[in-house]
């Protein structure tokens, strides 16, 4: 596993992570509750996954969208953050693990294609 070695949070835009290995992740909110990796989300336990897709592309004909927002972060552990999300949803716990695999950089992206 490697740490982050400073964690930079925006409510209103995501987070960027320094890791100790020199490498930079920049996640946006869309991204990060889009890849939430609760029981809910992920279908876990044989139950039909509920995934968001708020980094979708807008419809141009829809007349309002919320605004996503993270409401609050909180440390769990020393291996991960918890989320708490403007549209309710707050049981997601993102491991260091879990944000470094999901790194949207265009060379994380490509090792995972």
């Amino acid at each position: 596993m490697i740490d982050p070695e400073h964690i930079a949070i925006s409510k209103s835009k995501g987070l960027k992570i320094d890791w100790k290995d020199q490498h930079h992740s920049e996640y946006s909110l869309a991204y990060l509750r889009d890849e939430c990796p609760c029981a809910t989300c992920t279908g876990a336990h044989g139950t039909e996954p509920q995934k968001t897709n708020y980094a979708a592309p807008a419809n141009p004909f829809q007349m309002y969208k919320p605004v996503l927002k993270m409401l609050e972060v909180e440390e769990v552990g020393h291996y991960a953050i918890r989320i708490a999300w403007s549209d309710g949803h707050g049981s997601g716990i993102y491991s260091f693990d879990h944000l470094r695999k999901i790194c949207p950089c265009p060379e994380c992206k490509a090792a995972r294609d």
